[in-house]
C-alpha cells in the first residue's frame, strides 16, 4: 500500500521543506554510531551533525526533521495519553522523515496514512510509545488530525523474551488449532490475565 502512496508522502515532505522544517542528512549509520559513542554525546539522540551544512543534493541523503524549528512553530506543546502519561518537547529529536532509498520513513508515513484513512484511535505496543511525540508534532505542523493514542503492555514469554516469529512464538491460529477456546481466551485477556507461559512486560 505504501508504495502506492509515494505522491502523498512527497507532497507532505515538500510542505515541510517549504516551511524550512527539514534538512538533508548525509550521515551513514556508522557515522551516527561513532558520534553517539563520543564522550558526553546524548544517548540515542541524533547529534545534529548535518544541521547547518551547505546542501549538496548530488550526494545521497536522507531528510531529517528540524525539531527545534517545528517545536517553535507549535509553541513547544506537550501531550497526554489516555493512560495519563505525559510527553513533552524534550522527547523529540531530529528524526529521519525520508530515506535515501524511500519517499517516506516510518514517522512521516504513519501520520500521512493515518490521516488519509481517518484513523481516530491508535492502539499499539508500548515499545512504540517513543514514536508518539514526533508524530504528534508532524500532525500539528502539517495540519493533520490528531488521533488518540493508547500503548498497551507487551506480552512476553515467562522469561521476559518478546514474542517473535523467529522464535516460533505461538500464534492465535496455532492456539485455535491446539483447541484453545477463543471466546474464553478473549474473556481472560479482557480481565487482564494471560494464559500460562506468558506475562506482561514489566509485570
Amino acid at each position: 500500500m505504501q508504495s502506492r502512496r509515494s505522491a502523498e508522502y512527497e507532497s507532505a515532505l515538500d510542505r515541510l521543506k517549504a516551511m524550512d522544517l527539514v534538512y538533508p542528512c548525509y550521515c551513514t549509520r556508522a557515522d551516527i554510531a561513532a558520534a553517539l559513542a563520543a564522550p558526553h554525546a546524548p544517548a540515542a539522540v541524533y547529534p545534529g551533525t548535518c544541521k547547518g551544512l551547505a546542501h549538496d543534493f548530488e550526494r545521497p541523503h536522507s531528510w531529517r526533521l528540524d525539531a527545534a524549528k517545528a517545536l517553535e512553530m507549535t509553541d513547544a506543546p506537550s501531550w497526554s495519553e489516555v493512560d495519563g502519561r505525559t510527553f513533552s518537547s524534550s522527547d523529540i529529536g531530529d528524526e529521519i522523515l525520508a530515506r535515501k532509498d524511500a519517499p517516506a520513513a516510518y514517522h512521516l508515513a504513519c501520520v500521512v496514512d493515518d490521516a488519509a484513512s481517518g484513523v481516530t484511535l491508535v492502539t499499539r505496543g508500548a515499545d512504540l510509545r517513543a514514536s508518539t511525540p514526533v508524530q504528534r508534532l508532524l500532525q500539528m505542523v502539517l495540519g493533520l488530525p490528531e488521533p488518540t493514542y493508547f500503548h498497551h503492555p507487551l506480552v512476553t514469554h515467562e522469561d521476559g523474551r518478546r514474542l517473535a516469529k523467529r522464535d516460533q512464538a505461538p500464534t492465535l491460529a496455532a492456539m485455535r488449532e491446539a483447541g484453545v477456546d477463543g471466546r474464553a481466551l478473549a474473556r481472560q485477556l479482557a480481565a487482564g490475565s494471560l494464559p500460562g507461559g506468558f506475562r506482561f512486560a514489566g509485570a
